[in-house]
């Protein structure tokens, strides 16, 4: 999650109510196909987005506990936030 790439496909995931193709990340990130392939697999193999393979293609949609951690995670960050 460090990485700009990585946040900004897990908000794409977080804000779209269907899974995502993998090939529609590079509008979102602006950067290449194989550079938004690398992160998805690290997001993949570290249980933050599950797959599901259609036909040739692959749609990724957030783990459905991860999207629960986060949901608590953003919720606790907003407290903070509020705090200071």
């Amino acid at each position: 999650m460090g990485d700009p790439v990585r946040l900004a496909i897990v908000r794409q995931l977080a804000t779209t109510p269907d899974s995502v193709c993998a090939c529609d990340f590079t509008d979102c990130c602006s950067v290449s196909q194989p550079t938004v392939s690398h992160h998805l697999r690290v997001l993949r193999e570290a249980g933050v987005v599950t797959t599901q393979r259609r036909g040739t293609y692959i749609y990724y949609e957030l783990a459905s506990d991860f999207a629960r951690r986060w949901s608590a995670l953003s919720a606790s960050l907003s407290g903070l936030v509020a705090i200071s």
